[in-house]
Formats: C-alpha cells, structure tokens, sequence
C-alpha cells in the first residue's frame, strides 16, 4: 500500500486550487495529470523583479517592479484603442497600457488616489515611459512578494505563468518532510538537504546559477530518481532469482545440424554470447541476458541456437518480436535453418485467425509445436504452452520492463533472453537493464562492406530523384523514408503519402508505399511486391526502422534526416547493404542546419559503429530521445540528466546492491523509507516483489 503521506500528491491536479478541467488539460501537457508531476516540473529560468527604480532611472526593455500612485483612469472611445492608466511617483509619469481591457476590473486594481505596486517590463513609447499588461498588481503589503526572483516554468499555449506558478506552489503546499531515505555519509560527503527542502530550493531559484543540474539541491533530487530506478531493477533481478529456475542442457544435436547449414562461420562475439548463454541456461538460476548487437551483427542466429539447447532438453522455445513485419523477418531467417534440423516453426500474430490459428493454440498446448515466432499475440490469456522453457525478446525497448515480467508468468521457471539492435550506451544499460547479464556483439559479419554515407540538402531533390533513376536501371532496389512530422503518425503518413504520389508521376507503378496505419496484410503485400516484384522503390515510415531485410536493396534516401535521433539513422541506413552490392545512405536535410543537427550528420558519415554512434547521440541530446522519442521502453528520467548525473547513477547502483545485500525486504528503518521513495518515483511494481509488501 502507498504511504498516506504520499496520497494528496497522487491526486489529479483539477484537486489544486485554480485548476479546472480545461487547464488540468494544459497541465497534462506539459508535466503531467497528478500532482506529483508538478513537483518534477522544474523552473527552467527566472525573471528578478528585484529591480525597483523610480520613474526616472527606469531603464527600457528591463523588469521592474515600482512603486506608483494611480493618478487617472483615461477609457478609450474606440473599443480597439488601448486602455490607460496614468500613474507616477515624485520622480516622473509612467502609463500603464492594456488591450481589451476590463475597466471594472482595473478600478478595483488599480483605484485613482492609492498606491499601488506594479511590476513589469520598461518599455519607451515616444516620450511615455509604458508598462504594458503588468505580470503583477498589488498592495504595498504585498512587495516582498511581488519584488521577488519568479520561477519561469515550460509553458504551452493557452497556459500562463501565473496558472501554472499558482498549481506548482499548491503541489509544493502539499509535500511533507518525509523519512530519510539516502545514506546518512552520502548525503553529508555531498552536502545534501533533505528531500523536501531540495524540492523547495530547486523551485525557488535566486539566480540562473540556481538553474543548473549541477547545483546540489537539483543533484539530490536527481539521486533520488536514480536510486529509486536501480533499487527497483535490483528488486527485480532478486525476484528473478529467487524464483525456481531448472537446468536446461541440450545435447548438441540439433545445433551441429543447424551450423552445418549456415553459408558463413560464427563470429568470435557470436560463440562468446552463445557460450555465455548456454551456461546461463544450464544453471539452476533463471537466466534473464541481453543480447546487445549492432545491425546486422547476426543476434537472430545466436536466438535460434539457444531456443534449439532447449528444444535438445525436450523443452519449447518462443521469439517474440514487436512488429508483425519483424515477426515474419525473423520466421525467414529462422525457418529454413531449423528446418536443417529437421524441426517445424509455427507462426503467431494478431492476424491468425480460426482454424489456423486454433491449430498453432493447440500445437503449443500439446508440446508439437517446438519453436515459435510472434508478435506479443504468443503471450495472449489463451495460448497455453505445455513447456515453455525459453522466452527471446526481440527489440526490448519497445516493451518495457512490465512486458518482460509478465512474460515469467507463462513458463515454468523460464529463462529469458533480451535482443536488441539498438546499442545502448553504458549509462542508459543501467538505467533501462541493470536487472539483466549483458552480452555484446560489436562484429559486424564477415564480407559486410562499409556503406557510402553522404549528406545533401534538400534542394538538390532533382540530383537525387536522378541518382535513383540510375539505381534502379541496375537493378538496385531503394528504400526512401519520409520524415517524422512533430510526433504525429497521420502527418508522418501524409508526409509518406504525398512523397509516394510525387515519385509515382516519375516512375509509375515502380513505387510502393509502406506505414504504420496500413493493415498487416497491405504491409505484407507492399514489401513481397518490394522484396521480389515489379516495386523498384519503397516510400516508407520509420516502420521499416527495424530488422527488415531486403538483400537487394542498396540506396537509403532519408528526407529531413536533422529530425531524426542519430540511432534512429544508424537503423534505417542498416537496413541497405546486406547483400554482395556496394550501397548508399542519401542523408537529405532542409537547410540551415543547428549546430547540434550538423554534429550528428557529421558522425553518422564518419562511422558505421553503432556503439559509438549510441554514446555520442547520448552526449549530444541526453538520455530522453535516444532511442526516438516514441514507444521507448527507456526509463523516461524527470530530474536526472544522465550526460551530467553519471556519476549519481554509478552510486545509486552502489547504494542499490549494498541495500538488497543487507535488506533484501526492506524490513528496516532505511528500508521502510526506500519504500516510500519507490512509491513516490512510482516504481511501484517492485515493491510487490517485497516478501513482506
């Protein structure tokens, strides 16, 4: 159960005062439809109304915050005219301006003979000196309020400054000191306040100083997320082994069969992660391995001969894929080399219907079927397997931790094994993997050739619709990939659908198109008619991403390629060159280039690999878009910035495994207070694999 300390900040935000639905609304947008959410939204920079001159010595275009007598009201005739007010001190004259105003409002602001204090920005209109729309209006009671260093937070349109500052302090009203959960020497060597006043400081920044992820109360609320991330991946990978596990050892048989199939010799990295694997396998413990490769580096063979280990013990294996797509890619490289071992692979996605579908059920359930390959329709309520003894996720980041743990529900101390193509930096493995072994391939396989990686603006659109042309009249078969458009997938589909039109008037029926909102079917038979039919050209969404392989293909054109994340680049260029042809990577961008988009087009031409390609993407835009900011499985970080923070998150691992080392059920006074920290960081899947939770 949650602490009931904690239950007012997990309320909705229409609980704060000021906060209807229609700004609750704006809110979500921007930080979030619970309370909590505004704690972790913090200022991003500031505006000092500590400037308060007279009149005179006002300097235009500054924020001031002075002390005036309302001298007179002067109404406009003309509805479009603006509304003044005079005001002055013993110095000068000052006019107070504002559009479409509400004169009975003003008159109770801002009545004709009293004081008021009025803070704003300085502007010179002719010989007037103006302060148009006041931020603030008050009483000469309310100037140490009013004269004062304001928070500036993330806005979104049609949410002020004054809403959005007014819920973050009824957020901040609503925190209590909580018991301490850090160790006591780690805070004092850092020189740490308690979680509440770190809280209370990083909102109430004095200077842009204050701003910085550098300062110690923002550091200590970054060690907090952190801590609270890696004792939950270390609760996990407790319960992982605690669970029964069982041994799995195969003979051997059907992996000699299936590598004496295979055209090409493992590489060195390919036998050391399957050694490790097997190993992994034989123990009594339940394996749970990431197998990290760069494309192309040969992940899905290494998953095929360790789902055969299993089917070698009598057992069943189970490869499940994010995509139907990917699913099928896999069933092609997989089913001809299982089938050298004399073994049948069954296929399972959403689109298996009735019979069909009914028959591979069935299949599982009896222990006919050995292997299977899917979509997370494997993992549905109906299908039973009579002995699952290995579960291989592919592309993890796109599932998610909670994904991977339901998944131990469906076998009998089952071992998992976690694929991906997407190289992670260090840092990010501990955050998105620290529950898991890690193994890594960073060969790319034999007679793989580099790919000629150039970049281009786009207005020589002409030369590159030129260059295919010239492609494809030798028989090369280009992928294009439209734009992402602002996290929209319907824009992203009109991007790539009005690009298919306007090549289609160039090389008619030669161009196909292929997205995300397109049946499984039209997807099928738009890459068959790609990968072996009469479509030269594939006009694409980021759907093609991953894992698809069309041997053919050696010329990647990517429109607007500043918009992508330089791992999502390195995907798409992988997805050409995969056969005996030299291939291209056309990097097409609308110009001019930020500094930061020319770094990342600058490296991908450099170097083809993918771990250093992940570690500078991380460095140049930190943590939260690495992996493109959609259906990322990452830990989405509110407060800890791992470009700066790595060195929190090496601690907070440290702190993690000596706290699981002493109390492992989180029984003891620090332990109870860790609690409270996973449910405030709402980490609270791992507190149920508390024995005692």
């Amino acid at each position: 159960m949650r602490p009931e300390t904690l239950n007012r900040l997990f309320t909705l935000t229409t609980s704060l005062a000021g906060v209807g639905p229609r700004i609750a609304k704006l809110i979500e947008r921007v930080a979030g439809t619970k309370v909590v959410d505004l704690l972790w939204h913090l200022p991003a920079a500031i505006i000092d109304r500590r400037y308060a001159p007279k009149v005179a010595d006002a300097r235009p275009g500054t924020v001031a915050t002075m002390t005036l007598t309302v001298d007179e009201h002067r109404v406009p005739h003309n509805p479009r005219q603006p509304y003044k007010v005079l005001c002055s001190d013993d110095s000068g004259s000052l006019v107070l301006v504002f559009f479409h105003a509400r004169a009975d409002y003003l008159r109770r602001s801002l009545p004709p003979g009293e004081v008021r204090v009025v803070s704003g920005t300085v502007e010179r209109f002719g010989n007037e000196i103006q302060i148009t729309h006041p931020d603030h209006m008050g009483t000469v009671d309310e100037i140490e309020r009013l004269q004062a260093v304001e928070p500036v937070y993330p806005l979104t349109a049609g949410l002020s400054l004054k809403v959005l500052g007014k819920a973050v302090l009824g957020a901040l009203e609503g925190t209590t000191d909580l018991d301490e959960w850090a160790d006591p020497a780690f805070l004092a060597t850092n020189g740490w306040s308690s979680w509440r006043q770190s809280l209370l400081t990083a909102h109430a920044p004095e200077s842009e100083a204050d701003l910085e992820p550098t300062t110690p109360a923002r550091r200590r609320l970054a060690y907090d997320e952190l801590l609270a991330n890696q004792l939950a991946l270390a609760l996990v990978r407790l319960n992982m082994r605690r669970l029964p596990g069982r041994s799995i050892k195969g003979d051997g048989r059907l992996r000699g069969q299936t590598l004496d199939a295979l055209p090409f010799n493992l590489t060195a990295s390919q036998e050391t992660a399957l050694a490790e694997i097997i190993v992994d396998m034989a123990d009594g413990a339940r394996m749970l391995r990431l197998v990290q490769g760069d494309v192309g580096s040969g992940k899905t063979v290494v998953a095929l001969l360790a789902m055969l280990a299993a089917v070698e013990s009598g057992a069943q294996a189970a490869l499940m894929a994010p995509t139907e797509i990917l699913a099928r890619q896999h069933l092609a490289t997989i089913e001809p080399l299982a089938a050298a071992a004399g073994l049948k692979v069954a296929l399972l996605t959403g689109r298996e219907r009735g019979r069909n579908r009914q028959g591979i059920i069935d299949g599982l359930a009896s222990g006919d079927v050995r292997i299977a390959v899917g979509t997370h329709a494997l993992f549905q309520e109906d299908v039973a397997f009579r002995d699952l003894a290995l579960a291989v996720i592919d592309e993890q980041h796109r599932f998610g931790v909670h994904q991977r743990l339901t998944l131990a529900a469906k076998g009998g101390a089952m071992d998992v094994l976690v694929m991906t193509a997407t190289p992670i930096p260090r840092t990010l493995m501990l955050t998105a993997y620290g529950d898991m072994d890690v193994s890594r391939l960073p060969e790319k396989p034999v007679g793989r050739r580099p790919i000629d990686t150039r970049v281009l603006p786009l207005t020589r659109l002409t030369d590159v619709i030129d260059g295919v042309r010239r492609s494809i009249d030798k028989g090369a078969k280009v992928f294009w990939v439209c734009p992402l458009v602002e996290e929209s997938e319907e824009l992203d589909v009109a991007a790539a659908a009005e690009r298919h039109r306007e090549l289609g008037q160039v090389f008619g029926e030669r161009v196909g198109l292929v997205h995300g909102r397109m049946k499984g079917r039209e997807k099928d038979a738009a890459m068959a008619a790609f990968t072996d039919g009469p479509v030269d050209i594939l006009v694409a969404t980021t759907v093609i991403e991953v894992g698809v392989d069309v041997t053919a293909a050696t010329v990647m054109v990517i429109e607007h390629a500043e918009r992508f994340g330089l791992a999502q680049l390195h995907q798409l260029r992988g997805r050409v060159g995969r056969g005996e042809e030299a291939a291209a990577c056309l990097l097409l961008y609308a110009p001019p280039l930020t500094q930061m988009a020319r770094a990342r087009l600058d490296i991908l031409r450099e170097t083809d690999d993918g771990f250093r390609i992940a570690e500078e993407d991380l460095r140049l835009r930190g943590a939260g878009e690495l992996l493109g900011t959609r259906q990322s499985g990452l830990p989405a970080f509110r407060l800890a910035d791992l470009t700066v923070h790595g060195d929190l998150l090496a601690g907070a691992r440290d702190d993690a495994k000596l706290i699981i080392e002493r109390d492992p059920d989180l029984e003891q006074a620090r332990g109870r207070a860790l609690r409270t920290l996973l449910y405030l960081f709402e980490r609270d899947a791992a507190v149920k694999y508390l024995r005692s939770g």
